[in-house]
């Protein structure tokens, strides 16, 4: 949360921009209105029905991060009694408010979407989801089959009494509240019991073909468990049987101070991420008031934090609902990413390297070449080192195997492991205790500063034009991570190069994540924290000034958010300067467009499709110079001065009028998948006529795939 110290007495009357609170927008409510555009996408009846229920899960999946950081952050505010407010003016508690009444908005709108469209839509395809009432006697024996042999071995129902309290209970885990009448064998009649249901068994079992009365048959884990609970709790009636969640703080806390070994800190932390304060429960719709009340005692909640839903309380796990059904024209068109040009003829990446830059649009153009870069590297008699940034790139990942390779054969392997990457924590650990094991350089960057720049070197020894040796540096930069799983889904851009200033530049910056010394003045780099935001204001500023001169001026920026209050300030003097200004922000959007007298020269969309827009692309006029840079970084303070990012120039003509088109242009021109923000803080979709839509994800389709 974007917030200004102060104190109760003296409530500031402006944010340190020089403009006043509601010249920004909030941080909460505008995130919580990108999951409203995600929920657009389910909502659409153009959207193909199985990449309906997908987008309901996204959503779900969305929300459950914005519980675990950011109103779990709210909370410890109102615990701490904190008096700071956000740059737009509001106190923690008016946040929490206006964020819970979205919230419980959204969640009523995405359920009855998904049991009054998309369920029965599906159902009408031949993919049906079982309620108990509609199993017949076959289906029913079958489920009981699969519960006493699957299930019970693995279920322990907890009574609850003086000897039995209230169990922890996992963030975001599926359990029970069981309401009983009678004594058990011991004579106990506490009348209520708890069910976790472990994690090893499905949320979503698919019924054998010749059993359902349609071609997918699925049934809920919940189901079974409702139908089945009687027999947990032999000889006592129960009353009710109700599904609950409950979502907890997941950000891990780190003491620079008490800090000796950041790796075995973050490992002794990692494990309290699951039992972290309650700030979400859900509750099945069904569940009595009387139960209701007492989970939200047991977690220390209020009604306010209380979700009731009509459906199973964790959507995310329908999440692989689309790829088990084999119904293709239920689900967006395949399409095989293409490979440039300059890289299909040659023996290995270093040569088409070699000829000149090359760029990689993802995911409409393969990820394979940065694969195969590692690969190669690894096994390449005259590659003598690598250096190598891991922010996320998942538990299996081919990169990660060949900087193994690499080490085993005797090259000088250098990774710099972010290990505050969240959510991926556990991850990075591991592939750092691998590397070490087989003689990696591992190191963990700056204390304080997460390493988010995404940098690739390989050293190669090759033969120079005057008959000895020379070391060449070939680098990759990208905007996005080197996931090859996320990069068939992300829009990221990556530049492979051998240009010696570029590549000089990338191992200065190495050279400060694995050593000490100042920072050095970078030829092409734009780095934070110390010049990457100074040059963007700075580059703002100046189309600010040829505006006001007459000149040419020209802003255009892709990013995922824009929430730093001095970078939006300066964007509101160039729009009052006379410079037009195009941000295409997915998400997070703290500024105001269209506001007269304010922002009347910015316009502001948000492209939401089956990619996530992920890549962050800055362009100025500059005087006809036309500068264009690809970044790592969106334009957040977090961004700026508490990560170590990288904005780095498209240098090639040819290239940076490929970025100008396909990065920025063709999503200027989108009336299909674009929202406009308005002056009152509001989207809208952009509307464009039947004969000639333009939908930027599909064009770059057809345009890039192999």
């Amino acid at each position: 949360m974007n917030i200004v110290a102060t104190t109760s007495e003296t409530p500031p009357l402006q944010a340190p921009t020089g403009f006043p609170p509601e010249y920004f927008q909030n941080r909460e409510m505008s995130l919580l209105a990108f999951n409203r555009r995600v929920l657009w996408q389910a909502k659409n009846p153009r959207t193909p029905l199985l990449e309906r229920l997908r987008f309901l899960c996204i959503v779900s999946s969305n929300l459950d991060e914005f519980f675990e950081i950011r109103e779990a952050g709210i909370k410890e505010q109102l615990k701490l009694n904190s008096v700071a407010i956000t740059t737009d003016g509001k106190t923690a508690r008016e946040v929490y408010q206006l964020v819970c009444e979205e919230v419980h908005a959204i969640v009523r709108e995405q359920y009855a979407l998904l049991n009054e469209e998309v369920l029965p839509q599906l159902a009408a395809e031949g993919i049906r989801f079982l309620k108990r009432a509609d199993w017949n006697v076959e289906q029913r024996e079958w489920i009981r089959e699969f519960f006493f042999r699957e299930v019970m071995p693995v279920i322990t129902p907890i009574g609850l009494d003086p000897s039995h309290p209230f169990p922890r209970v996992l963030n975001k885990s599926l359990n029970f509240a069981v309401e009983l009448e009678g004594r058990d064998a011991f004579g106990r009649s506490s009348g209520a019991a708890i069910v976790q249901a472990p994690r090893v068994l499905p949320r979503v079992i698919r019924l054998p073909r010749e059993l359902g009365s349609s071609e997918y048959s699925f049934v809920f884990l919940s189901s079974i468990l409702h139908e089945f609970v009687h027999e947990l709790f032999a000889g006592m009636k129960v009353l009710g049987c109700y599904q609950f969640r409950v979502t907890r703080n997941s950000d891990l806390f780190v003491d620079e101070e008490e800090v000796k070994n950041l790796r075995a800190k973050i490992q002794g932390e990692l494990p309290q991420r699951h039992f972290g304060d309650a700030v979400r429960l859900e509750v099945a719709n069904s569940c009595s008031e009387a139960m209701t009340q007492f989970l939200l005692g047991q977690f220390n909640l209020t009604e306010t934090d209380l979700y009731r839903v009509a459906g199973p309380v964790n959507l995310v796990r329908l999440m692989q609902v689309p790829d088990w059904v084999v119904r293709q024209d239920l689900k967006f068109q395949p399409f095989t990413p293409g490979v440039p040009k300059a890289l299909q003829k040659c023996q290995s990446v270093f040569d088409g390297i070699r000829g000149g830059d090359i760029l990689l649009h993802h995911p409409y153009q393969s990820f394979n070449p940065v694969i195969e870069m590692l690969e190669q590297s690894a096994v390449d008699p005259q590659v003598v080192a690598i250096k190598m940034t891991v922010y996320r790139t998942g538990t299996d990942s081919v990169l990660m195997q060949s900087l193994l390779r690499a080490a085993q054969n005797g090259k000088e392997v250098t990774v710099v492991v972010e290990l505050m990457a969240r959510f991926d924590e556990e991850a990075n650990i591991g592939w750092a205790t691998k590397l070490e094991e087989v003689g990696a350089h591992v190191v963990y960057g700056v204390f304080g500063y997460k390493v988010h720049a995404k940098m690739l070197m390989v050293v190669r020894r090759e033969e120079s034009n005057g008959g000895g040796s020379v070391l060449r540096r070939y680098v990759h930069l990208g905007t996005g991570n080197y996931h090859p799983k996320t990069a068939r889904l992300y829009s990221d851009f990556g530049l492979l190069t051998c240009n010696e200033e570029i590549c000089a530049d990338t191992n200065e910056v190495f050279k400060q994540l694995t050593g000490l010394g100042r920072a050095q003045t970078l030829t092409h780099l734009w780095q934070a924290p110390f010049t990457l935001q100074p040059n963007v204001v700075a580059a703002i500023r100046a189309e600010a000034e040829a505006a006001r001169a007459g000149k040419r001026s020209r802003i255009i920026a892709k990013m995922n958010s824009l929430l730093e209050p001095e970078t939006i300030a300066t964007l509101y003097e160039a729009s009052q300067a006379g410079v037009k200004v195009d941000l295409i922000v997915r998400g997070v959007c703290g500024l105001r467009a269209g506001v007269k007298g304010l922002s009347d020269n910015i316009n502001v969309r948000s492209i939401i499709g089956r990619q996530l827009e992920h890549h962050r692309v800055f362009y100025f006029y500059a005087g006809g110079e036309e500068k264009v840079y690809l970044s790592s970084a969106d334009w957040m303070e977090r961004n700026f001065f508490r990560r170590i990012e990288l904005a780095f120039p498209v240098l090639d003509r040819k290239l940076k009028r490929r970025v100008m088109s396909e990065g920025l242009q063709i999503y200027l021109s989108d009336n299909a998948l674009a929202w406009e923000l308005g002056p009152d803080g509001t989207y809208h979709q952009k509307r464009g006529s039947r004969t000639s839509p333009h939908s930027s994800q599909a064009e770059l389709i057809e345009l890039l795939k192999g």
